[in-house]
């Protein structure tokens, strides 16, 4: 018995290293998919694409581990916790993978058309405050750190912020048909970098949840319903 329960928490242990390893990559995956659509690399846009089966491959193998984990041993209280978590935390993980695709594939789909200085300098800025709240989650959940936690709906703001402003910036394009055409898909990738911030937000919540035991709903103002 003793020798299960000791296997079982080495194996909740790696599981938490592998997750930790699949931020890495989904944060890479994000910064470059951004890089290929400020620079119109298509080589590198490519290179996100086919790189996400990667995160894919990694995201199923800790689904299959959790269940034979589950299998080995009934949990306590706290490890069902932890183990409630991974789960989420892989799930919220696996679609920035995917979110960070769209992205590269905007971009490829954009490189023929006239560009707006502005809107793409509101793209970067979306991209990297999107990035460290993902990177603040990651550190948050290595660390058990509650109070970073808190802090993900404040660093949130700004990227809920200039997702609005993307749509009367869109609008301002209109005079122009290939403008306004760059100008609806950069609005789409603004949309996938704000739905990045609610994911990392939404992770912070998940810590939360394993270090007191109760599960609340962070205040966020892209979610005005909130509590």
């Amino acid at each position: 018995m003793l020798e299960t329960r000791k296997r079982f928490h080495e194996e909740l242990s790696a599981l938490e290293r592998e997750v930790a390893a699949e931020s890495e990559l989904a944060q890479g995956a994000l910064e470059r998919s951004v890089e290929a659509l400020l620079h119109k690399d298509d080589r590198l846009a490519d290179q996100v694409i086919s790189g996400d089966d990667q995160l894919d491959v990694r995201y199923l193998d800790v689904e299959r581990r959790v269940i034979d984990l589950l299998a080995m041993q009934t949990p306590v209280a706290s490890d069902l916790r932890l183990v409630s978590v991974i789960m989420h935390v892989n799930l919220h993980l696996e679609r920035i993978g995917d979110m960070a695709v769209n992205i590269a594939k905007i971009a490829k789909a954009t490189q023929d058309l006239p560009t707006d200085p502005t809107v793409l300098s509101h793209i970067e800025e979306m991209a990297e405050i999107s990035t460290s709240m993902l990177r603040t989650a990651t550190e948050a959940f290595v660390r058990r750190d509650l109070e970073l936690c808190l802090s993900l709906p404040r660093l949130d703001d700004p990227v809920d912020s200039l997702n609005r402003g993307m749509y009367l910036e869109v609008v301002g394009l209109a005079a122009d048909p290939r403008m306004l055409e760059w100008g609806v898909q950069m609005h789409m990738v603004a949309r996938q970098l704000e739905r990045v911030g609610d994911h990392a937000v939404d992770i912070g919540e998940q810590v939360g949840f394993l270090l007191t035991g109760e599960f609340r709903e962070f205040t966020d103002a892209s979610h005005p319903d909130r509590a």
